[in-house]
C-alpha cells in the first residue's frame, strides 16, 4: 500500500485538476491542487522507508495458463532516490511557475501524471512491469511532440526517437526470453549473463549513449516546466534500469571497449553542453552526458554510481533548467547543485568512479574531462542573464520561486547522506580535484574565449555532432530507396511478367545447382 500512495496522489490531483478545467475552468488556485499532489507524493515516497525494501503486485491476471506474470513494483534502494527525486522535480515545477506565468492546469495534469508513470518505471520489479511502464511513457512523449511540432522533418524525428525507444524495449524482451530461456524467473533478482547485457543495450539505446544518436537536438517548442518534466522524466525511466543488472554479468571482455564507446558521447555530449547558448537549447546534451557517465560507471560494475549520476541529472538539471528569473542573491542555490554532480565525498555523485570489477583505471580518463565539461557549462549557463528578473515579481512570488529551487538543491544534499546503499561515501574523492581544475578551466575558456570564436566552434561543432556521417547514412537510405524503385517500376511495367519469369528461372537454376 505504502508504494502505491504516491501514484495514487499524483493521480487524484492531475483528475482534480482536468475537473477543475471542464468545470470551474476560472478558478484562481488551480496551482494549489498540483502543488498539493505534487507534496502529498513526496511524503509518500518518504513513507517508503518505514518499511524498506516492500513489493506490491496487481491480482493475477485471469487465464492464468496464459499470463504466468503479473506487474511488481520494488520500494528498495534503486527506486527510492528517483522516486524521490522525481517527486520533488514536480514541485519545483510548480513552485517556480509563478515566475513563468503558466497557471493552465492542463501543464501540470501532464506533469503530475508523467511523474507517476516515471515512479511506475523507476519502481518496476520485473521486465514487464518495466516494459509497460516505458510504453505508456514513450506513448505520452510521442503525442505530446507530434501535437507541439511542425512541419514533416521534425514529425519524422519524432517517429524515428519513438521507433528507437521500441527497439530498446525490444532488447529488455529479448533479455527477458534469454532469461526463460535458462529456467530462471522473469525478474531483476536473477538474470543470466547473457540478459545483463542485452538490458545494458536497452537503457543506452533509449538513451542515446549505445550507440550515440540525438533524436531531439532542438528545444525550441516544449522549453520549461512541461518540457523539463517530459525530458527527466523519461531519462530516469530509462536509467534506473542500469542499478538493478548484476555487476557479474557485464564482467567480460567486451567490457574496456564498451566503455571506450561510451566515453565519445560522455565528451562530446559534454562540449554541446558547454558551448550552447542556453540550457534549455543545450537540455538534450545535458541529459545524454549525464547518462554516458551513468552507463560509464554500470560497466565498471558500480551501480551505486550509475543511481548518483541519474539523481544528479534530475536535480541538479532540473534546478538549472528551471532558473529562468535571475537575481544574485539567489545565485548560491543554482551553485548548491554542483555538489550534487562534484563527485566529492558525501555528494550524490561521490560512489560514481568506484569500481567492482577488473576495468583498469586508463577507461577512467576519459570520463573525468566528460565531467569537467559538464559542470563547467553548468556553471555558464547559471551565470547567463535570465528570462526575466525576479525583482520585477510579487512579493509572494519572490518567495514560491526560490523554495522551489531550494527543494531540488536541498534534496540533492539529503540523497548524498542518506539515499541508499552507495550513499553517505568517501568514494574516490581524488578524481574530483583534477576534475574541478579542468571544469575552471573550462568556465574561463567559455567565458572569455567561446564568444569570441563562435564560428570557428560552431565548424568544429558540425563534425562533432556527426552531420558528415548522418548525411553519408542517408545517402545510403536514399540510394536504397532508389534501387527499390526501379526496382519496382520495372516489375510493375509491361515488361514486369517477362523479368519475374526470369528471376523465377534463376532461382530454380541456383536451388537445382546447390541441390545437385
Amino acid at each position: 500500500m505504502l508504494i502505491s500512495l504516491p501514484v495514487l496522489f499524483l493521480v487524484l490531483a492531475a483528475l482534480a485538476l482536468l475537473i477543475l478545467r471542464l468545470f470551474r475552468p476560472n478558478f484562481k488556485y488551480p496551482w494549489v491542487v498540483a502543488l498539493s499532489g505534487a507534496i502529498l507524493a513526496f511524503a509518500g515516497v518518504m513513507l517508503w522507508q518505514v518499511r524498506f525494501p516492500a513489493s506490491a503486485s496487481l491480482p493475477a491476471w485471469q487465464p492464468l495458463s496464459v499470463f504466468n506474470y503479473i506487474p511488481t513494483w520494488l520500494a528498495d534502494g534503486v527506486s527510492w532516490p528517483y522516486a524521490l527525486s522525481l517527486t520533488t522535480l514536480a514541485a519545483a515545477i510548480i513552485l517556480t511557475s509563478v515566475v513563468r506565468n503558466e497557471n493552465a492546469p492542463m501543464p501540470w495534469a501532464g506533469t503530475l501524471l508523467l511523474t507517476a508513470l516515471g515512479i511506475l518505471a523507476v519502481s518496476a520489479g520485473d521486465p514487464l512491469t518495466l516494459i509497460l511502464a516505458w510504453t505508456a511513457i514513450d506513448l505520452a512523449e510521442l503525442i505530446t511532440m507530434l501535437r507541439s511540432t511542425e512541419g514533416e522533418s521534425q514529425n519524422r524525428a519524432v517517429v524515428v526517437a519513438f521507433a528507437i525507444r521500441l527497439v530498446g524495449t525490444g532488447f529488455v524482451i529479448w533479455a527477458s526470453a534469454v532469461s526463460s530461456a535458462a529456467h530462471l524467473p522473469m525478474n531483476f533478482d536473477r538474470i543470466t549473463s547473457n540478459a545483463g547485457i542485452y538490458l545494458l543495450f536497452a537503457s543506452g539505446l533509449r538513451l542515446g549513449v549505445l550507440p550515440l544518436h540525438l533524436p531531439y537536438r532542438k528545444e525550441n517548442v516544449l522549453r520549461r516546466g512541461f518540457g523539463t518534466s517530459l525530458r527527466l522524466v523519461s531519462a530516469a525511466a530509462s536509467l534506473s534500469v542500469l542499478a538493478r543488472i548484476p555487476a557479474g554479468t557485464l564482467d567480460s571482455p567486451w567490457t574496456p571497449f564498451l566503455l571506450a564507446l561510451t566515453a565519445l558521447p560522455a565528451i562530446y555530449a559534454g562540449w554541446m553542453w558547454l558551448r550552447a547558448s542556453d540550457e534549455i537549447l543545450g537540455r538534450p546534451f545535458w541529459v545524454l552526458g549525464m547518462a554516458a557517465l551513468a552507463v560509464a560507471s554500470t560497466l565498471r560494475a558500480s551501480p551505486e554510481g550509475s543511481i548518483g549520476w541519474g539523481v544528479a541529472l534530475i536535480l541538479c538539471g532540473g534546478l538549472v533548467f528551471l532558473y529562468s528569473a535571475r537575481q544574485r542573491s539567489i545565485l548560491w542555490l543554482p551553485l548548491l547543485g554542483l555538489w550534487g554532480i562534484s563527485a566529492l565525498p558525501f555528494s550524490p555523485s561521490a560512489a560514481a568512479w568506484t569500481t567492482g570489477n577488473g576495468a583498469s583505471w586508463f577507461f577512467l580518463l576519459p570520463f573525468l574531462p566528460a565531467q569537467a565539461l559538464l559542470i563547467a557549462g553548468f556553471v555558464r549557463h547559471a551565470l547567463h542573464p535570465g528570462e526575466t528578473s525576479l525583482e520585477s515579481q510579487e512579493r509572494w512570488a519572490r518567495i514560491l520561486y526560490p523554495a522551489g529551487l531550494f527543494l531540488l538543491a536541498a534534496s540533492s544534499v539529503l540523497l548524498g547522506l542518506w539515499g541508499w546503499d552507495g550513499s553517505r561515501t568517501f568514494g574516490v574523492w581524488w578524481a574530483a580535484i583534477p576534475v574541478a581544475l579542468l571544469a575552471g578551466g573550462a568556465v574561463i575558456l567559455a567565458l572569455k574565449v567561446l564568444a569570441r570564436t563562435q564560428s570557428a566552434i560552431s565548424q568544429w561543432g558540425d563534425v562533432l555532432r556527426l552531420d558528415p556521417f548522418y548525411k553519408f547514412l542517408n545517402s545510403i537510405v536514399r540510394f536504397l530507396e532508389g534501387l527499390a524503385r526501379f526496382v519496382t517500376t520495372t516489375l510493375e511495367g509491361e515488361g514486369g511478367i517477362f523479368w519475374s519469369i526470369l528471376l523465377l528461372v534463376l532461382i530454380l537454376s541456383l536451388l537445382s545447382a546447390g541441390g545437385g
